[in-house]
């Protein structure tokens, strides 16, 4: 069994740019519907043209193996630390074993990244 994010999209376009520099490529499109991939991870998104970024209550995780070298990409993408889109500073200790930090994408979808 595979589980995919589903997440919110104002501009197939949009989102796609923004997430080609993290890596991500389109696997599939038409207009109600579009795959990213990168590896095995998949994100899939629907159209929400109406969609206020800042009220957007949509998230995903992503579970890595190497949590500081997926901080270094997203960093190099120079996202402020707040407003939207935004990369949270930092990498921040949840558990003995379990780190984390935080993006949000230009439609306001939280996107956690965990790993040791």
């Amino acid at each position: 069994m595979i589980v995919t994010a589903n997440l919110p999209s104002r501009d197939f376009d949009a989102t796609e740019a923004f997430y080609a520099p993290l890596g991500f490529v389109r696997s599939w499109r038409d207009t109600n519907w579009m795959i990213l991939t990168q590896g095995e991870t998949q994100i899939e998104f629907f159209p929400h043209p109406d969609l206020k970024p800042e009220e957007s209550w949509f998230s995903a995780c992503f579970r890595v193996d190497d949590l500081d070298a997926l901080h270094e990409t997203y960093g190099k993408l120079g996202l402020p630390g707040d407003g939207i889109p935004r990369l949270h500073p930092g990498i921040q200790r949840i558990t003995d074993d379990l780190r984390m930090f935080a993006i949000v994408d230009r439609d306001g979808s939280l996107i956690r990244c965990l790993g040791p």
